[in-house]
């Protein structure tokens, strides 16, 4: 899906002053690690016009900002396919763009592009990992009928059919990549499959060549397969784990009605039609009845009823809705009917803007992922160099047979280092926390608000609208004498009628009840931080603060009592000045909200620093921070709005990381500056630009429970990039055969293959958890702290590499048991014959030969008659292999070796009924 589809093309002349950037979003197909990430950003940043380009492997999504007069979405589109990657095809034309286009249908197209990638790899897992089980159950089958030459030869056309069609996808993504001078993941696929299979067919055209080299004709074609099909086998597992990670979005989606009823005319002529969602437009008129979603944005004009908006705010307690009150499309109408008008629909609507908000969140970045990618980056040359490195060693330093040890050792370190786990640890936990968070309410704007919110020490809360209910209005009116309540209201609420501040709305709002407050205005003035002035009738009006009243020299000695008697009980005291004479005191309450001290405790319950500012007097500012519990040492009253910024740089200075809190519009400037910027949202004001966060629904508990949230989340991609480094660290060395001095212990190429899809599937999973976080405001559990706290929480990832160990030690133990259990047969050849002429053996016995060839030619140990009994080993090698004792009877010992004194090497294999 692409957030924008730019129509400019790129020009040389230079960007002209007003030209601004634009952003888009561009699918990429072929991506598999965080090495793809970091090719394809680079190629993308070189580009002209193209001022930051991020990728997030687990969206598959570019998201690039530049300069629409330098560059076009076909200049960026070349720069991604130049890094070796294919761009996803664009939706339907139209689908996109149409304002009254469905969500749903975009993401259903979208959907099924992924649906059938991964249809495509499960078909191909399958198929390889079939195909391999197919070739093992032949290799392996004890005391096979068939000569393991022509066992070869049968199999090397399953195993190369698989090498070239399901692993097709590696050679592609790889050539790309070379042909611009660069490896990735795909490069270590392709390198350790083909090393196992050109080698395998190397062994089933040329056996005898094997064979006088003193090498068992053992071929990998089991070992290519498996390795292709676990691979294979991982990414789909990943896909549909990511599927999961994208569930936030497809729930939002989803709640978005189908169809709407039009009202079309109006009286008696008036007739109501279903009509499809996308055909609403705005100004149309629509019925919502009981138990029916809300179709878009817009106005009740008739009727009253209670509706529940959770999907935006997470509060469960449906709004009451009358004529003139918004309500937002998606929320649910609980009991009565009424019209509306739509104001906002199609991509305009609150949750068309959440949807976006959120896929540009989980498409995001964040800082800490910057290091996982640079050393991706380079990570896969080493990988290769490493590889050879280990090669070289073994065939030098190697026990026999050192072509066969070096070859697997080479294999296994290329298909075990690959860097998915690294590139998958943070974009699957930011999509999983950013849609957590939007399904309670928290909009959090990307990856680096959530890594930045998880460092926050102090949050600077706001009084109106964040602590009380931002609804003021009119408890009490105080008269000077001279005055009637009716005459001061009406002066009051005339002049107050041109300003836009919620005092002035109560106090007009009070008017209104009476019909006053309509009389003419000349040359109003809004006083920033101090109230307001104007005349009326002639007559200078002054409706403020104390400080305006003594900057025009109104003496309101005489209503000062009242005043700090109203903001003692943490109400507003609005004095009212007229012709210079002190006219009364309108006394006006914003509630606290009820959810205001709660979420205090949760703050200070998370160690942090709880700070109130406000343009308010003290007296006020201290009385509401008593009702929620802060201290009165960490309230700052009286600041001017341009001031708030200054407070939180002031907080910053003493090394504190500031989250501010406010309603994102006075309070830009201070959301700007803090550290992390956190805005109270409402209704449909949910775009909030200056903020990090917006919390819709206005409930000051998200603040917490965003901070709760982000500290998980960080938590998490902390445990997926521990995992991913100490996954490398520790399994690279014994790949390539640290532990084989000591224990005789290696690894396999299928063991590789397990392991690596296992990586990256565990961390993916790993932050699927992050879905049983309840994030919603006003639910979060205790948060647990200490070394325990974080063991229990990594418990997942330590969990799953105790099975992984027990799953190789398995292996590697049950091999050992069946060797220690069988027979044990010792036999030496020399130039003159074996030191063992005679084997006895029960029939169907296990029997474990160690072949020691002390002649001076090569030698082999061979049962005539008895396909794959044959144990070869060149001079100074000790060879052993395991094999079950053939039917009841006499069989002859020779070595089939060629050299001039194998006459001499005969034996006989006298193998008895069994007991």
């Amino acid at each position: 899906m692409e957030a924008t589809t730019p129509t400019t093309t790129p020009t040389s002349a230079p960007a002209p002053a007003d030209i601004r950037p634009l952003e888009i979003q561009i699918p990429v197909e072929g991506m598999t690690c965080a090495s793809c990430v970091n090719r394809i950003e680079r190629f993308l940043n070189k580009t002209p016009g193209v001022e930051t380009a991020t990728v997030n492997l687990a969206t598959e999504v570019a998201t690039i900002r530049y300069l629409p007069d330098q560059a076009g979405r076909d200049d960026l589109v070349k720069a991604i396919e130049a890094a070796g990657y294919d761009v996803r095809p664009q939706p339907a034309a139209g689908l996109a763009t149409t304002a009254g286009a469905e969500l749903a249908d975009e993401a259903d197209a979208e959907a099924e592009s992924r649906a059938r990638e991964a249809r495509q790899l499960r078909d191909q897992a399958l198929a390889s990992l079939a195909v391999a089980a197919g070739i093992m159950l032949v290799m392996f089958w004890p005391a096979l009928p068939w000569a393991m030459e022509d066992v070869n030869k049968v199999v090397l056309w399953p195993a190369t059919f698989i090498q070239f069609w399901a692993g097709r996808r590696f050679y592609d993504a790889a050539l790309r990549a070379a042909r611009h001078g660069s490896t990735n993941m795909n490069t270590l696929v392709a390198v350790g499959t083909s090393a196992a299979w050109a080698y395998s067919v190397f062994v089933t055209m040329w056996p005898d060549v094997i064979h006088q080299a003193g090498l068992q004709p053992q071929t990998y074609f089991d070992s290519s397969t498996v390795i292709v099909g676990l691979i294979l086998l991982g990414r789909w597992l990943e896909a549909r784990a990511k599927s999961q990670t994208v569930g936030a979005v497809k729930a939002l989606i989803g709640l978005q009605p189908k169809t709407a009823r039009l009202v079309r005319g109006s009286g008696p002529e008036a007739r109501e039609i279903d009509v499809p969602l996308a055909e609403v437009q705005a100004g149309d008129v629509l019925r919502v009845r009981p138990g029916e979603k809300v179709p878009v944005d817009g106005v009740v004009l008739e009727g009253a009823s209670a509706v529940d908006e959770s999907m935006l705010t997470g509060e469960p307690m449906p709004a009451p809705k009358g004529p003139a009150d918004e309500v937002i499309g998606a929320t649910l109408n609980t009991t009565g009917t009424f019209l509306m008008r739509a104001t906002r629909v199609g991509r305009d609507t609150a949750l068309a803007q959440i949807v976006e908000l959120v896929r540009r969140a989980q498409g995001s970045k964040a800082p800490i992922q910057r290091l996982a990618d640079r050393i991706s980056g380079i990570f896969t040359p080493l990988v290769l160099a490493t590889a050879g490195t280990t090669f070289v060693l073994w065939f030098v330093l190697g026990p026999e047979p050192k072509i066969t040890l070096a070859l697997a050792a080479f294999i296994t370190v290329v298909v075990i280092a690959c860097p998915c786990a690294m590139g998958l640890a943070t974009p699957t936990a930011i999509m999983v926390g950013t849609g957590k968070g939007a399904e309670s309410g928290i909009l959090i704007r990307g990856g680096e608000a959530l890594e930045g919110a998880h460092r926050v020490t102090a949050v600077v809360l706001d009084k109106t609208g964040t602590l009380t209910l931002g609804r003021p209005g009119v408890v009490e009116v105080v008269l000077a004498p001279g005055f009637r309540e009716a005459e001061l209201l009406d002066l009051a609420a005339s002049v107050e009628r041109g300003s836009e501040h919620p005092l002035g709305a109560a106090i007009v709002a009070r008017a209104r009840l009476e019909e006053i407050g309509f009389r003419a205005v000349e040359g109003f003035r809004a006083l920033a931080g101090q109230g307001v002035e104007a005349r009326v009738d002639g007559e200078p009006v002054l409706v403020g603060n104390e400080r305006l009243m003594a900057e025009r020299g109104v003496d309101v000695a005489g209503l000062r009592p009242a005043a700090e008697a109203a903001a003692a009980d943490g109400r507003t005291p609005t004095f009212v000045g007229v012709g210079g004479r002190p006219a009364g005191l309108i006394v006006i309450a914003d509630p606290v909200k009820a959810e205001a001290a709660e979420a205090v405790r949760e703050l200070a319950g998370q160690g942090l620093e709880v700070w109130l500012v406000t343009g308010d007097r003290r007296a006020t500012a201290e009385a509401v921070a008593r009702q929620v519990g802060i201290p009165p040492d960490r309230v700052m009253a009286e600041v001017l709005p341009a001031a708030k910024a200054a407070a939180v740089t002031a907080l910053q200075a003493r090394g504190l990381v500031v989250a501010m809190v406010g309603d994102g519009i006075n309070d830009a400037p201070a959301l700007a500056q803090a550290d992390l910027g956190v805005a109270i949202g409402t209704g449909a004001d949910v775009a909030i630009e200056a903020s990090d966060v917006t919390l819709v629904g206005g409930d000051p508990r998200g603040v917490a429970a965003a901070i709760a949230l982000s500290r998980r989340t960080m938590a998490v991609i902390r445990q997926n990039l521990f995992w991913a480094f100490a996954y490398n660290v520790v399994l690279i060395p014994v790949a390539m055969g640290l532990l084989y001095p000591w224990f005789g212990i290696t690894l396999n190429p299928a063991m590789a293959a397990g392991a690596m899809a296992l990586s990256s599937v565990s961390v993916v999973t790993n932050s699927l958890r992050l879905r049983g976080f309840d994030a919603r405001p006003g639910h979060l559990a205790a948060l647990r702290t200490g070394i325990g706290a974080r063991l229990r929480d990594a418990s997942y990832l330590l969990g799953i590499a105790a099975l992984g160990v027990a799953v190789v030690a398995g292996v590697i133990g049950v091999d050992r048991w069946l060797n220690a259990s069988a027979v044990q047969v010792d036999i030496v050849a020399t130039d003159g014959g074996f030191s063992r002429p005679e084997v006895r053996l029960a029939a169907g016995q296990s029997f474990l030969v160690r072949f020691t060839n002390d002649g001076t030619a090569f030698h082999d140990w061979h049962v005539v008659g008895v396909p794959n009994m044959d144990l070869p080993a060149r001079p100074g090698q000790t060879s052993q292999a395991r094999f079950l004792a053939p039917a009841p009877g006499r069989y002859t010992i020779e070595s089939t070796g060629g050299g001039a004194s194998d006459s001499n090497l005969r034996g006989t294999l006298v193998v008895v009924p069994a007991a």
